[in-house]
């Protein structure tokens, strides 16, 4: 059973890595991360990324943070209508 995140953050790495035809074991390779830690992010399970790790995925894949991560704001927007409609007398 996978516990609902605590976040809305959405990792990329699956289609950066396939746009760029490289696997994760390369990527773990030339980044100097094992595929165990790649794989946990890229599965979207990661709690948290050091910026170093970040800056070394990006070198490798040649991409921007914005391009390996996003946020999904419409559950945010959601949870602060529904609260700040239950505010409201």
């Amino acid at each position: 059973m996978n516990p609902e995140p605590d976040h809305d953050i959405h990792v990329h790495l699956d289609k950066l890595l396939t746009e760029r035809g490289m696997t994760l074991t390369e990527l773990a390779d030339r980044a100097g991360i094992t595929v165990a830690n790649l794989s946990v992010l890229k599965n979207g399970r990661a709690r948290a990324i050091r910026f170093s790790t970040l800056t070394h995925i990006c070198q490798v894949l040649g991409c921007q943070p914005g391009a390996l991560l996003s946020v999904d704001l419409t559950q945010h927007d959601r949870q602060h209508r529904l609260r700040d409609h239950e505010l409201r007398p």
